[in-house]
């Protein structure tokens, strides 16, 4: 990244992303993560985190960190272009990492503090935010989204997304 602007950073599902038409896929055994992902550029944006990212683009260069696996990212970056949302960064799972989100995405937020300033960090996930907190980010927890117990457990416990 050529910006040298402080960096805010920001999750998809459930904090920009309405994942709620697509949870369905995970409330059965096994969880259809395949359908899940296929799903996911039929979302409808969340209005509150789209503000909150058109806002924070004013003062800060945007990174996008998300745990979709790096298949999905010709969907992800078309679906942030159809929305409108400020440029920037996706970051994103390899595709066979099942890593939990607090594990990778720390491990993200990490990295990019070691060059720039991380001004914030805006999810939706308690783990991720209490995490970053600890390690000393600003936190900003996504509370507007409707996310399954399913959708966290494949986020903590099968490092899904």
């Amino acid at each position: 990244m050529t910006d040298a602007r402080p960096i805010a950073v920001f999750d998809l599902d459930g904090t920009l992303a309405d994942t709620a038409h697509r949870q369905h896929f995970l409330e059965r055994s096994p969880r259809d993560w395949p359908g899940f992902f296929a799903a996911a550029p039929q979302d409808a944006p969340l209005p509150e985190g789209v503000a909150l990212a058109h806002e924070a683009a004013a003062d800060c260069a945007l990174v996008y960190l998300t745990g979709r696996p790096e298949r999905c990212r010709a969907d992800t970056e078309a679906w942030l272009r159809e929305h409108g949302l400020p440029g920037g960064p996706v970051r994103m799972r390899r595709d066979h990492d099942r890593r939990p989100a607090v594990r990778t995405k720390l491990e993200a937020l990490r990295g990019l503090r070691s060059g720039r300033t991380v001004r914030m960090l805006v999810d939706d996930d308690p783990l991720v935010c209490a995490e970053a907190e600890r390690a000393g980010f600003r936190v900003v927890e996504a509370d507007w989204g409707r996310i399954s117990a399913e959708l966290r457990a494949g986020q903590e416990r099968e490092g899904r997304t």
